[in-house]
């Protein structure tokens, strides 16, 4: 992994700790009774979490743990905040669509051999051992550092920021209007938008394996396989049409904040920005990954956006 990205994931680290309470005490809003003891509850499940991650993840050597509960965390934190709210709409329709999230990407994880009775074993991610293998990581002490600091620590925490719009929202007196609506429906929308991505990148690698499990040789494969990555559907717009599915599902659940009456800018971004953040360190190493094996990767990436969709690739 190369040292620009380490160096990003320790500034995340430090804007985690620095950014959010700034932004809780000059722009608001305070927190009141409720909402300390809401926020308690799912801070200690998420420290929980992070135990767990930590130490699963050392005693198996799969430090994908922290991917296994990623979709399922904020289920879990959301109908918590909407219970502790007393289900009001708002709440309530916050939770359904963190919950149609993370069903969908808990599936879509799961037919990748991720999970398994044996919860400690599951496929884990092929990046992490890409950068365990990292010079930064000879020593064994470093990658342990790293596992608790990023994969355990920093990933839960960012994970329960994601839900921070909801817990604002708790003690909102605004009905449900159509600031509400919006958020709603772009969150459905980017939820399709992601599914159609990933449908689209399961069918390509899927036709691919299997030609090449057949025997044949990437370079033998027919067009567009033979390239080795996903020129076609929505990966012909966007080089990760599932990332900005991603980073725009939790951008539109930050407007539920704003449609409860808190403010364009309110501390609970803080989620949605660092997310955003994330996702330019993860597609960094996926693409030093991919332009490492596929030659035409670099053309590739040249003539389509990293994220935000535009002009068609020319085959």
């Amino acid at each position: 992994m190369k040292k620009m990205n380490i160096t990003l994931m320790a500034t995340l680290l430090v804007l985690s700790i620095i950014v959010c309470p700034v932004l809780y005490f000059t722009v608001g809003p305070a927190l009141d009774e409720t909402q300390l003891e809401t926020l308690k509850i799912i801070g200690i499940i998420a420290g929980c979490s992070a135990a767990f991650c930590f130490i699963v993840g050392e005693a198996t050597g799969n430090n994908s743990q922290m991917d296994k509960l990623w979709s399922l965390l904020p289920i879990a934190y959301t109908w918590v905040i909407a219970v502790k709210g007393g289900m009001n709409a708002r709440l309530v329709v916050m939770a359904i669509l963190a919950t149609v999230w993370g069903i969908r990407l808990t599936v879509n994880f799961a037919r990748k051999g991720a999970y398994s009775l044996r919860f400690w074993e599951g496929t884990e991610d092929y990046r992490w051992a890409i950068v365990r293998s990292g010079p930064a990581f000879k020593k064994r002490w470093a990658w342990t550092l790293f596992d608790l600091g990023f994969i355990c620590i920093y990933q839960n925490a960012l994970v329960l920021m994601t839900t921070f719009p909801a817990l604002v929202a708790m003690k909102s007196d605004a009905p449900f209007g159509w600031i509400d609506c919006v958020a709603a429906a772009l969150m459905l929308g980017f939820i399709i938008w992601e599914t159609v991505a990933d449908e689209q990148q399961w069918a390509f690698q899927t036709k691919k394996w299997a030609m090449i499990n057949e025997g044949k040789k990437l370079e033998e494969l027919p067009a567009p396989y033979n390239k080795g990555f996903n020129t076609t559907g929505l990966w012909g717009r966007s080089r990760h049409p599932n990332y900005f599915g991603e980073q725009s599902i939790w951008a539109s659940f930050y407007l539920f904040s704003i449609g409860a009456g808190t403010g364009i800018i309110n501390w609970s971004i803080i989620g949605a920005l660092l997310l955003i953040v994330l996702f330019q360190g993860s597609s960094a190493l996926a693409e030093e990954i991919s332009g490492g094996k596929y030659p035409e990767y670099e053309k590739y990436c040249s003539s389509v956006p990293r994220f935000f969709p535009g002009k068609k690739y020319k085959q």
